[in-house]
């Protein structure tokens, strides 16, 4: 949407969104982070779960409103473009996992010789990730936006979501879906695709290192049934027809059905962000929902504005202020610079974990200040 027809409260939802990924990326050691901070080790949800869903949510919400244009119809440039975006946002991520793999190698083997340390590096693809947070929002933008568009009557939404969750719901139950090991379905797929030496790897709570991607290609399912899920918000708010009130109460009303659905639907299907479980899916989209419904009401209603510059400034540039994030968490790791601030400057003075925070805000302070310049100068970087 242009700058001047966006809503504020979304953008600054997004804004909340993206400085919190950078947040809980970003700590000074990994080995100190309060709990909060950290993912659930397998099922369950803690605050930073609910981050990157957050931030699908609202690119469904996004997606709705900017495809308004073509009239929600599947025309040659509408196509076009959603295929265009994709693969671009997927190709960024990708080239995210090989600059961070690449530099960090390069820099470590300096015994070898240049030739070397490039061919074991920055031309090593086959060992370099494939996916990961970006090519995750990349699958789901593009199978959400065909599928939402191909959906005639936006009231039918939900049910097209929910048939999508109850089919991958089906599947992982059916397929080993729901253990934390290498014979679940999603590594098994990811395996034969994609190949083991460039899947991400987790530790299992017994110590287990197993590959099992939590951006991985069959879980993208749930994804995609997720940023539907977001699409209908989007409908909902253009229904309102500017009416913020109205919004508010089927913003509400539609959060508050579908968290109560993924809490009580847990015992059958565990909330598993790493799995992007249908219960995952139905109840962060629910808190996502009631957090817009109560930004709606706390901004476009109550015109209080002041206390959201910070994450304004991140939301109306998300995707570049991550990428940006992302780029110089690795420059400042091989570098130097993340040790000597955190090992000499903060660690020895505030403790093991609070110093571990503090870097950590220091980090989205610094991307902070980069996006607050675009945010002056109303540059929009979009990818």
């Amino acid at each position: 949407m242009k700058p001047t027809e966006r809503l504020l409260s979304l953008d600054i939802l997004r804004g909340i969104t993206i400085a919190g990924m950078i947040l809980v990326n970003n700590p000074g050691t990994w080995q100190y982070v309060y709990a909060p901070l950290r993912h659930a080790e397998w099922n369950g949800l803690t605050p930073t779960d609910l981050v990157f869903p957050f931030f699908m949510f609202i690119m469904g919400v996004s997606m709705f409103l900017s495809l308004k244009k073509y009239n929600w119809e599947l025309t040659g440039e509408c196509v076009r473009k959603i295929i265009k975006r994709s693969i671009l946002i997927f190709l960024v991520g990708y080239g995210l996992n090989w600059f961070g793999y690449g530099l960090g190698r390069f820099v470590s083997a300096s015994d070898l010789g240049f030739s070397e340390r490039l061919m074991g590096s920055f031309l090593n693809f086959p060992d370099i990730r494939v996916l990961g947070v970006m090519q995750r929002l990349a699958i789901a933008y593009l199978f959400g936006s065909l599928l939402g568009c191909l959906i005639r009557k936006p009231k039918n939404i939900p049910v097209v979501a929910g048939g999508i969750l109850l089919f991958y719901w089906i599947l992982l139950a059916l397929n080993n879906g729901f253990s934390f090991s290498e014979e679940n379905i999603i590594a098994i797929v990811d395996r034969n695709i994609i190949g083991e030496a460039r899947m991400y790897h987790d530790t299992t709570p017994e110590g287990v290192r197993i590959a099992l991607d939590p951006e991985g290609l069959l879980s993208a399912i749930g994804s995609i049934g997720h940023v539907l899920l977001g699409f209908f918000c989007g409908y909902l708010i253009l229904n309102s027809k500017k009416d913020n009130r109205k919004a508010i109460e089927s913003i509400f009303l539609f959060g508050t059905i579908i968290l109560f659905a993924g809490l009580l639907l847990h015992y059958g299907c565990p909330i598993n962000k790493k799995i992007w479980s249908s219960t995952f899916a139905l109840s962060t989209c629910g808190f996502a929902s009631l957090l817009l419904a109560l930004l709606i009401w706390i901004v476009d209603i109550k015109g209080y504005r002041k206390w959201s510059l910070f994450f304004e400034s991140f939301g109306i540039n998300p995707l570049f202020l991550f990428v940006a994030g992302s780029v110089f968490s690795t420059i400042f790791r091989v570098s130097g610079i993340k040790s000597f601030v955190f090992d000499k400057l903060l660690h020895p003075y505030l403790g093991d974990y609070f110093s571990s925070l503090v870097y950590a805000l220091l980090y989205v302070s610094f991307i902070w200040a980069l996006g607050y310049q675009l945010y002056k100068k109303q540059i929009y970087i979009k990818l």
